[in-house]
Formats: C-alpha cells, structure tokens, sequence
C-alpha cells in the first residue's frame, strides 16, 4: 500500500480544541483561517466531508488538480479522499463546515442518501457553484443556525443540526436542479450512481466497461449509451479517468516511486503506466510529481 507523505486530516486533528466533535465541526471562514490556513494552505487530503460558502475573498482553490476562482456566494463540497489546496488574496470569509462519513450513518436509513446529491459526487466540476438570488440568503440563515447550535453541548444539539444540514444540502441540490437537464428517467440515475459506486469500489482491478455491466446486470451497450446520454462520456473514459485520478494523488507522495504508483494501480508493467499516464495528460509521471511539486 502507499505511503503517506501528503497530509491527510481528520476532524480533531485540525480542531484541537477540548471536547471538540470527531464527527462534526462549524465555523466561519475567517476565524478558521485565522487558526489554521498555515497549515491547509499546501495540498492536503481530508478523510471527512468538507462544505465551504464564501462570502468574500479573492484568489483560488483546487479539488484533486482542478483549480477554481474563488467567488462571493460560490460553494464547494468535498469527499473524503480528495486532495485539496487554498490560495487566497486579502480578506476571505464565509463558512466552513466539515462531518465524518459516519455522521449520518446512524440518522438515516439509507447509508447511501447522500450520493443522491450530485454536489458528493467526487467530481469536482459537479461539486462548485454559485448560489444566486435568495438561495444564498436562506443557505446563510441555515448555516447561522447551526454555528449557533456547534457553539453550545454538540452533543445535546446532533439531531438538530443533522435536520439543519440536510435542509442545507436539499436547498442547494433543488436550486441547482433548474439549471440540470430534467426528465431524465430516475432508474437511469440510479443506474448512473450504481456504476460510479462500482467504479469507485473497483478501479484498482477491473477495467473493462463488460465487467461493470454484468455486475449492473445490463448490456455495455446499455451502460456505454448511458453515460454518453448523461455525461457524454463513454463508460470506458469513466474508468480510465478514475484511474488517472488516483495516480495523480498517488504521485504526489513523494516518498513513492513510479513504480511504485504503478504497482498500486495494478499496472505490472511500468513502461504501460508510463504511457498510459502521458496519454491522457499529455506528461509523463514524473513530470507531472516536478509541476505538482513546483
């Protein structure tokens, strides 16, 4: 397995503070930055879920390499896994909320709900946008409500801010839901969500769009016209594209080889990887470690 050298963080080893939540944590941005941005303003990776609304503020962030301008009333959610870097210009605020995988785990009976948000998706281009009009007004009332509810017992107060947080994420899905393609069948996106679930669990050893459709019980031709139809993007490029991801975050630990990475992602043949990797990113391996570390 990889050897860590990024940071990864948990809730309590970012908050400190005594009786702190493992499971959840509010704050606005200010303050938060206040008392940690020295140390999560170099790219590092989160086993938690993490939300930011920005009120205000100039500069960028990056989710796995994609990197956003950052914008008044724009919002991002996070994934646990996803390696993510700050740099901002002047005064930033706004509000920042992180929650363990398991926070709702316990709340609801689906283990899977929030996968129905496409904002969790793990893509970043489906995980930011900007909240107009009244949306970013009622959004701002919702996350007040629960700084205030984390500044008392959290623990006296879980339930409240679990129903706060949901409202939160189905305000923000619907609002976004008017500029989203509608009338799609919803047995196709319960589809479309088995199959990331599948990549996500099996990339490392299954690459062939036929293994996913049989596990899915469906044709490839099914499966490759879906994701064509809601993504414009072949099955195929799904896998590949996941793959190419963790090879990204894998290579940022400089403590691993190349072979190394490649070993990791079930690639025996270092000279394949190689080529693999500059095929669909136009660098080779190593190249991309020297930007990344530049």
């Amino acid at each position: 397995m990889s050897r860590e050298s990024i940071p990864v963080y948990d809730i309590c080893s970012i908050s400190r503070e005594k009786g702190a939540s493992e499971e959840f944590m509010a704050d606005r941005l200010s303050d938060y930055l206040d008392k940690y941005y020295a140390q999560l303003h170099f790219p590092h990776r989160h086993s938690f879920y993490h939300l930011v609304l920005f009120t205000k503020g100039h500069g960028t962030h990056s989710i796995d390499f994609t990197n956003f301008e950052v914008k008044p009333y724009q919002v991002y959610f996070m994934v646990p896994g996803q390696v993510h870097s700050w740099h901002f210009a002047g005064k930033t605020d706004g509000y920042i909320l992180n929650f363990s995988d398991t926070y709702f785990k316990s709340f609801l009976q689906n283990p899977h709900y929030l996968e129905r948000f496409p904002f969790f998706s793990g893509i970043p281009e489906e995980a930011v946008s900007t909240l107009l009009g009244e949306i970013h007004q009622q959004a701002t009332t919702l996350l007040e409500s629960m700084l205030r509810y984390a500044g008392h017992d959290w623990k006296t107060y879980t339930d409240m801010v679990r129903v706060l947080l949901l409202q939160l994420f189905l305000l923000i899905d619907d609002s976004l839901a008017a500029h989203r393609h509608k009338g799609i069948p919803q047995q196709k996106l319960v589809l479309l969500r088995g199959f990331r679930r599948l990549i996500e669990t099996h990339y490392r050893s299954i690459r062939l769009p036929k293994e996913y459709a049989d596990l899915l019980y469906v044709t490839p031709n099914h499966l490759n016209a879906l994701c064509q139809d809601l993504l414009g993007k072949t099955a195929g490029e799904l896998i590949r594209d996941r793959v190419l991801l963790e090879a990204k975050r894998l290579l940022t630990n400089a403590r691993m080889t190349v072979t190394e990475v490649a070993y990791d992602l079930n690639f025996q043949d270092n000279s394949y990887f190689n080529r693999f990797f500059k095929k669909y990113t136009g660098v080779t391996p190593d190249d991309f470690r020297k930007q990344f570390s530049h």
